[in-house]
C-alpha cells in the first residue's frame, strides 16, 4: 500500500479531509479530560493532534506501520508516545488505555478482526473502541468521483469499494466479530471547499494510497485523459464537496 510517502503528501491528499473528521470521531468515542487514549494507524498525526488538544500529549499514544508517518507524528506532537507498529500487533499491555481509535485505517488492515481485537485488548474493560472508514460502496467518499471516472476509462481498474468496512454495516460486523459489545453504527459527514479543480487534482499526483498509486501507473496520455474527464465533471472555480464515512463504536 502506498503510504510510505512524505507526510506533507498525505496532508495535501487525505489530511485535508481527516482534519474535519477527527473531532467527530473523538466525540463518538466520548473522549474527555483525564483519559489515556491510543490512536491506531495515526498517519502523520491528524487525529493525534485532536486528541492532544483534548487530553494533553502525555495522555496520548499512537502507532503506525509507516516510518515517515511515525517520524512526522513525533515531530508534530512532542510528548506523545509514538511507535512503529501495525494494528494487528500493538506494542502495549492489556488494559493500557481508556479508549482506542482508528481513523480511516480499518480499510487497510491486513486482518481487520485481529486489528480491532487488538484495539479491544489494550483498552480497559468498559472502555470504548471507535473507528471510521469512507463509504466507498455507497459512492460517498472523497475519492468516489475519481474512481467512477477511472472506471469509465479503464473498466478493469480495482477501486476501493471492497475494502474493509466500505459498505454499510460491515464495520459493525467486524467490531462484533472482534468481541466488542453494545456496537453502534454512525455516519460522519463533512464538507470541504476546494479553491479550484487544480487544487483538488494536484494531491492525486503525490502517490498516496490506492488512488495515488493508480495515477502513478498511468502513462502521460491516460493520465491527461483522466484529468480532463474529471475536470468536465466538476464545477469551474471554487466548489464544495460533501463526503460521508461509516463509523462504529463498541464497548470492551
Amino acid at each position: 500500500m502506498a503510504f510510505d510517502v512524505a507526510a506533507e503528501a498525505y496532508d495535501r491528499f487525505m489530511g485535508r479531509y481527516s482534519r474535519l473528521l477527527s473531532p467527530q470521531l473523538a466525540d463518538l468515542a466520548e473522549i474527555v479530560t483525564g483519559q489515556h487514549v491510543l490512536d491506531v494507524g495515526c498517519g502523520p498525526g491528524v487525529l493525534t493532534g485532536e486528541l492532544v488538544q483534548r487530553l494533553g500529549a502525555a495522555n496520548v499514544a499512537a502507532v503506525d506501520p509507516s516510518e515517515p508517518f511515525v517520524a512526522a507524528t513525533r515531530d508534530r506532537h512532542a510528548g506523545v508516545d509514538v511507535r512503529l507498529a501495525a494494528a494487528e500487533a500493538l506494542p502495549f499491555p492489556d488494559d493500557a488505555f481508556d479508549a482506542a481509535l482508528a481513523q480511516l485505517v480499518v480499510h487497510f488492515m491486513r486482518d481487520p478482526v485481529a486489528g480491532v481485537r487488538e484495539m479491544a485488548r489494550v483498552t480497559r474493560r468498559g472502555g470504548l473502541v471507535a473507528a471510521s472508514v469512507w463509504d466507498f460502496a455507497g459512492e460517498r467518499a472523497p475519492l468516489s468521483l475519481f474512481w467512477s471516472v477511472a472506471h469509465e476509462l479503464d473498466p478493469g481498474v480495482v477501486d476501493e469499494s471492497r475494502l474493509n468496512g466500505a459498505r454499510e454495516g460491515h464495520l459493525v460486523e467486524l467490531f462484533r466479530a472482534a468481541g466488542l459489545e453494545d456496537v453502534e453504527q454512525a455516519e460522519l459527514s463533512l464538507s470541504l471547499e476546494h479553491a479550484s479543480f487544480d487544487d483538488w487534482w494536484a494531491p492525486y499526483l503525490g502517490g498516496v494510497g490506492p488512488a495515488g498509486g493508480y495515477v502513478a501507473t498511468l502513462d502521460a496520455d491516460h493520465r491527461e485523459a483522466l484529468r480532463e474527464r474529471l475536470r468536465a465533471r466538476l464545477p469551474g472555480g471554487s466548489f464544495t464537496l460533501t463526503s460521508t464515512a461509516w463509523a462504529a463504536r463498541g464497548r470492551v
